[in-house]
């Protein structure tokens, strides 16, 4: 059985999203329903709906920050009830048996992960579609508790941007004493800043633009160093533990590895491509630093990331927009005309006539 939802979609590469009926599944035992109040909007959205990466399936109903309330649960749902604010992120299943899963690693599933849209359901083969939509259905145990204290608002970046920054960062144990730096200030770059500062952490910002600074300290950076300027750059050299590197396309790694300190690492977040330049490996061996990347979280670690926030009073800068404004917030995106997260109100597709 399945059930009729509202949404908008891609129907192909080249056209704008639009408003489109869709089938979800009805309810399994282990399922969660929940009304949507609020998606954010992801670069990822956009690549996904250009086919940029590739295997993009039509219709393609975006979206993996989701905040809502629960409407209805299976018979075997006891962690949730109707009425509970809670999230769904990027991943709405996986094989829960391999080594990855079993270590709360979800998204590093060895079987593949399951993600919110534009992939197909494990069970019942149908197509994953995402949250522009005003419903969706979800196993218990790919949803999140929104804790009091966290905006719901806000709380939707969390669920991709904020658990992108925040896995490598508690991965590599970022804390009191170290000197971390973020390459990029969007809406991961912002993220990691509001994390690292609060991780206790002396933080810079490393940006090409000038007029960025009073935002940057305003968001928890320490300090703001000019990446275009080599005697700010020389200035720095040696000097950082870890690097956050929340780029999304390629860019000369070679000037931040010569900040590292010895056993530092230049983790990416935001770069899918090829690295272009190459790296010079003597930047490498002869500082034992390394280049890693990190792929959004797992559920648990999503979860204490969420607690983290309510307790640290960590928020998402978001700027609501109604649904018949996607494609003008995607054209604004591409110009980086956004401080520093679109966030959808989904009511104004219920009010869609």
């Amino acid at each position: 059985m399945t059930q009729s939802i509202r949404g908008y979609a891609a129907q192909s590469a080249t056209t704008p999203l639009a408003p489109h009926q869709f089938e979800r599944r009805d309810a399994r035992p282990d399922d969660v329903v929940v009304d949507i109040l609020y998606c954010g909007v992801c670069h990822s959205d956009i690549h996904q709906a250009r086919n940029e990466w590739g295997g993009s399936k039509y219709p393609l109903v975006p979206g993996h920050e989701i905040v809502g309330r629960v409407a209805s649960v299976g018979s075997k749902v006891t962690a949730f009830k109707p009425g509970d604010m809670v999230g769904v992120g990027c991943m709405v299943d996986s094989c829960q048996h391999c080594d990855a899963c079993a270590q709360g690693l979800e998204q590093y599933c060895k079987e593949g992960t399951t993600f919110t849209y534009n992939s197909n359901d494990r069970q019942d083969g149908l197509r994953t579609y995402g949250g522009y939509s005003e419903r969706i259905v979800v196993s218990d145990k790919f949803v999140l508790r929104i804790p009091e204290g966290v905006d719901p608002k806000a709380a939707a970046p969390l669920l991709c941007a904020g658990i992108t920054t925040w896995s490598p960062l508690r991965h590599w144990k970022v804390g009191k004493g170290q000197k971390v730096a973020v390459i990029g200030l969007g809406g991961l770059g912002h993220m990691g800043l509001k994390f690292a500062k609060a991780m206790g952490a002396d933080v810079t910002l490393f940006t090409r633009s000038p007029d960025k600074e009073d935002e940057a300290l305003r968001l928890g950076a320490d300090h703001v160093v000019l990446s275009t300027d080599p005697k700010q750059m020389q200035a720095v050299a040696g000097q950082f533990d870890f690097i956050l590197d929340t780029v999304p396309h390629p860019h000369d790694l070679n000037p931040y590895l010569a900040t590292l300190k010895l056993n530092g690492v230049h983790v990416l977040v935001g770069l899918v491509e090829p690295i272009e330049p190459p790296v010079h490996a003597g930047g490498l061996i002869f500082g034992r630093r390394s280049i890693a990347g990190s792929l959004i979280g797992g559920i648990a670690e999503t979860q204490e990331m969420l607690d983290f926030c309510a307790k640290h009073n960590v928020n998402a800068d978001v700027e609501m927009i109604n649904i018949q404004d996607i494609n003008e917030a995607y054209a604004r995106m591409l110009k980086s005309d956004v401080r520093y997260r679109f966030v959808i109100d989904l009511a104004s597709l219920k009010n869609q006539a």
